[in-house]
């Protein structure tokens, strides 16, 4: 254990903060404003301290054990479109960046992680973004790295790319290296669910689970206006039904004994995934329990940061601060 510790804002089903806790940081505060990922939160660790909170209306000066910790870290809703950053009407993901920008002033920790789009980290649409981070910051004392993850190279079975800020105070910044990606092969969608989908006796998981040889599309968990839960944009379906999966809606339980598996006959006749191996695809482990009924979880495990990426990103960090 590194002896480090973290705050995390927008903290969702703990994605981020469990990666964290296993590259050996210790959380003094984590902060969700969503009822059921506060829940989550609460139910896998309940030693945690979780704060039931908006971010735009958290103050450290109120919670001081949050205050001058190593790592403040942020996993934040992602922003809805590149063309509306920096605008004063942009929507809540872009005050949201804003926020947790202005949090390190009463924080000041050593370290600043925040995760969103891939963008983020090189896209001209961002760069008033990142204009605005570096004015902030830079007289605080913090270097900065802006890279491009995918969490593919973690061994996430999932082909999901993220835009990643690393701020560090400038007498260990040097020390700063992402984290390289492991070099294995990548995990494939069949490799990590053919267990669960032959649990209830289906013959034909095995012959699903050869034609599931890739990676899954990135999980989208979709907005809280938006209707039951599904794998995501037409190409994303499209790259699931070549899986042999009706990416089209998430189902309640895996396949049993009696179920004919021939996508040529149409979606009734492929595959649906549940929120169990949606969390799988995410990284988390299998004990990690979602609060909610389907659509709620499935959509904070749609947004989560896979704790595998969270723990190389931490591990990164942790290597320039101790």
């Amino acid at each position: 254990m590194s002896g480090l510790t973290f705050v995390d804002v927008c903290s969702g089903a703990g994605g981020l903060a469990l990666g964290l806790e296993q590259a050996g940081f210790e959380p003094r505060l984590l902060l969700d404003n969503d009822e059921l990922a506060v829940s989550t939160l609460r139910a896998n660790r309940p030693h945690w301290n979780v704060l039931h909170s908006d971010l735009m209306d958290f103050d450290p000066t109120e919670h001081p054990e949050s205050l001058d910790v190593d790592l403040l870290s942020a996993g934040l809703p992602r922003v809805k479109s590149s063309a509306t950053v920096g605008r004063a009407d942009s929507g809540v993901e872009e005050r949201l960046l804003t926020a947790t920008v202005y949090l390190v002033h009463a924080i000041r920790p050593r370290a600043v992680l925040i995760e969103n789009v891939p963008g983020l980290a090189h896209s001209d649409a961002y760069h008033q973004f990142r204009d605005f981070a570096r004015a902030e910051l830079a007289h605080l004392g913090y270097e900065f790295n802006w890279f491009v993850v995918n969490a593919v190279d973690f061994g996430v079975p999932q082909n999901r790319k993220q835009g990643v800020l690393v701020a560090i105070e400038r007498q260990w910044a040097a020390a700063f290296r992402p984290q390289a990606p492991t070099g294995r092969q990548p995990t494939t969608v069949g490799a990590v669910l053919g267990p669960s989908m032959a649990s209830r006796g289906w013959a034909d998981a095995g012959r699903w689970a050869a034609q599931a040889d890739r990676p899954a599309p990135t999980l989208v968990g979709g907005s809280k206006n938006r209707g039951g839960a599904d794998l995501g944009p037409t190409g994303a379906k499209n790259t699931w039904a070549t899986m042999g999966v009706n990416g089209h809606t998430v189902a309640d339980e895996v396949p049993d004994a009696g179920f004919v598996w021939d996508p040529e006959l149409g979606r009734e006749h492929m595959v649906k995934i549940t929120t169990e191996q949606a969390a799988l695809l995410q990284g988390f482990p299998t004990t990690w329990a979602i609060s909610g009924r389907k659509t709620a979880r499935y959509r904070q495990i749609g947004h989560a940061t896979p704790p595998p990426v969270g723990r190389a990103l931490g591990q990164a960090v942790s290597a320039a601060l101790i």
